[in-house]
Parts: C-alpha cells; structure tokens; sequence
C-alpha cells in the first residue's frame, strides 16, 4: 500500500452507524481499521465489504469503556500499520463506539451512569490521548454526539450530559493540537434508525412516527445520512472546519 494512502480508526465500525462511517471513508479513498466490541463476524463482513472497494482494512477487538486496555489496542495497531505500511502511524481517529441508556433521572443508578461515562466520555478522552503518539500531523479527530446535547427528551439525562462533555472537549482538542495542524470536530446524529437502543427508532412504529413528525425533513435519520458526513471531515473539503459541531438531525426540534 501506497504510503500517502491516509488511514482511518473508527470505534465501533461493525454496524450501524459505525459500518456506514467505515464504507463511506473508503469510497473516498481511505483505508480504514475498525474496531468491534463482541460480533467478530459482523466486523470481517465489513472489512470484506471495504476491500470489495478496492481499499484496505482490518478489524480489532476493543472494549472502549476499559481505558486499561488501550495500551495493548494501540501496541496491536501500530503492528498492524507497520506490517502494511512500514510506518506505525494513522491519520484520523472517529470516536463512535457507544450503547444507549433510556433512564428517568429519579432511576438512573450508579451503575449504569458509569457505564454511559466510562464509554461515551472517559473512554473517548483517554483513547483520544493515547492516539496522539501515532496520529500524524495534519490528521483530524471526529467524535460523535447526538442531537440529545442541544435538545432534551426524557429518559436521556446521562447520555446527553456525556454528549455535551465530548463537545466541548472537542473544542479543547481543536485548540491544543492546532500546532500540529490536527483538526478536531463533532458530528450530532439526530434519531436514526439502526439496532443502537435495541433498534428503538427503527423498529418501534410510533416511536418512528414521532421522530418524524418533529423533523423538518418530514423522516428519521438513516445510517447513511451520517457516514458522508464524517467522511467529509476527514476529506481535503473539509481542511478548514475545525472545532465545530455538526448536527445532522434532518432538522429535528427546530
């Protein structure tokens, strides 16, 4: 492989959102290494579907709510770029690996709140850290929010509170790495149906209907309403954006 060729990680690349991150990386033109939590079939799925594109990729193991194991999951990366490339580096980290919490606040318990934390921000903060090491000047940094940081619904409390930390620690990435020209921004799904939440939006009719008739687009968010966008970012278009946030909710709560 080429070495000008640039190289994407994206969390939680199997399905969802996260697949349709990966292929939509791949049809401009980037190699992608995409990690799942449990599902290895699913992964390689998606790893056949990017060399079908003609691109390379490869599939890891990771739990991003367990920051000890970061070092071994970066140590496994920098193997595989060296063997493929002959330089241990990447040049995008997409930080969208994620669960759903659906809890009134009066029952939110200890437990599932460390959850939503130790994955959607605490992981987010520290596998960003310990990339830093081996992304290469001039790459960039997408994390993924949600519509839930700008507008609340019941039952969303923790997981919009850990959305709106990774946005503005977006813009505290977006700052402090701009030396080494390193881009850092959010992309915000609105509701989009897929299997996250036990495939709420997708599958439950009124839920679908209700999404819908609160977007001005008239629909719910698909997942390949997303992935351009993050490819985007991660494109030369997109050099010049940088510490910002990026609702794509099809106008939902205007």
């Amino acid at each position: 492989m080429a070495t000008q060729v640039k190289i994407a990680l994206v969390t939680g690349g199997s399905r969802g959102l996260g697949r349709d991150m990966a292929l939509s990386l791949a049809d401009i033109g980037i190699d992608v290494i995409l990690t799942y939590h449990s599902n290895r079939a699913e992964a390689e799925q998606v790893v056949s579907d990017i060399e079908a594109k003609g691109r390379w990729a490869t599939a890891l193991q990771l739990d991003t709510g367990k920051v000890g194991t970061f070092a071994a999951f970066y140590d496994r990366v920098e193997q595989y770029l060296q063997a493929e490339t002959g330089q241990g580096k990447f040049d995008y980290l997409v930080n969208n690996a994620g669960v759903a919490l659906y809890q009134p606040i009066a029952e939110t318990t200890e437990e599932s709140f460390d959850n939503i934390i130790n994955i959607h921000y605490k992981g987010v903060v520290f596998l960003t850290k310990q990339a830093l090491p081996l992304l290469n000047d001039g790459g960039g940094i997408v994390n993924i929010s949600s519509g839930l940081a700008r507008f609340a619904l019941p039952g969303s409390a923790v997981y919009g509170s850990a959305k709106g930390a990774i946005e503005v620690f977006t813009r505290y990435l977006a700052k402090e790495l701009g030396n080494r020209k390193i881009r850092a921004n959010t992309v915000a799904p609105g509701a989009i149906a897929t299997d996250f939440g036990g495939g709420r939006v997708r599958d439950n009719a009124q839920m679908n209907q209700h999404v819908s008739n609160m977007t001005a687009l008239g629909r719910v968010g698909q997942a390949e309403d997303i992935g351009s966008i993050v490819a985007f970012l991660c494109s030369e278009g997109g050099r010049w954006i940088n510490g910002q946030r990026i609702e794509a909710s099809g106008g939902m709560m205007l």
